[in-house]
């Protein structure tokens, strides 16, 4: 099967503002919306992915941006997954970043892994384990098809982190998907292992930037 991981686009989220959650999350920007235009336009054109199906997390960012790009690849509909999802914030879902420091202190969940982000919410290793499971999950349910799943940053970095064996500390290079980017993962079912075909294309941005 075949995987593509698409990140949202730009949105009213980061680490200023308040915590975007499913309550904190206020959806796309105009830019994002601009972004997830001229990707749905490069996949209708191009006809670079014949997807079976077309998921998204149940933020709201990932949510709008699957519907504006839901035509592009000739689906009316897409499912939702909590499993998509970024980093699962708990109780400080909505919360200023600035309220939240006030009441958790400062807080590197790299360099805590097992310190859950709040009551009710994940760890960087609890996430890890929610990606690996995810992955397992869409290549079982979804085998032999073209799945297309609009997500976060940190799940196609944990993707990468998980399926390639690299390091999940440190201060070595990182990565940064950019907003509506592709990353393309195809599964051998006879060897049950992945490979990495395509690290956040982007090419549709090209135009934007100009």
């Amino acid at each position: 099967m075949r995987l593509f991981l698409v990140r949202h686009g730009d949105a009213h989220a980061g680490f200023d503002g308040v915590i975007s959650g499913r309550t904190g999350c206020l959806g796309l920007t105009d830019l994002g919306r601009r972004q997830a235009e001229a990707l749905r336009d490069y996949l209708a054109s191009s006809g670079r992915i014949h997807a079976d199906v077309l998921l998204a997390s149940e933020l709201p960012r990932a949510i709008e941006t699957a519907s504006i790009i839901a035509p592009g690849l000739g689906l009316a509909t897409f499912g939702r997954a909590c499993d998509l999802c970024e980093v699962h914030t708990g109780e400080a879902d909505g919360l200023a970043w600035t309220e939240y420091a006030t009441r958790y202190g400062g807080f590197d969940m790299e360099a805590e892994p097992d310190r859950v982000f709040a009551r009710e919410g994940e760890s960087w290793n609890s996430f890890h384990g929610r990606v690996r499971s995810m992955l397992e999950r869409v290549a079982a349910e979804y085998e032999g098809q073209t799945v297309v799943a609009v997500c976060h940053a940190g799940v196609i970095m944990a993707s990468v982190r998980l399926l390639l064996g690299s390091p999940q500390t440190g201060q070595g290079a990182v990565l940064r998907p950019s907003n509506t980017g592709l990353t393309e993962w195809q599964r051998d079912p006879l060897l049950a292992r992945w490979a990495l075909h395509s690290f956040n294309e982007a090419t549709h941005l090209l135009a934007l930037d100009g």
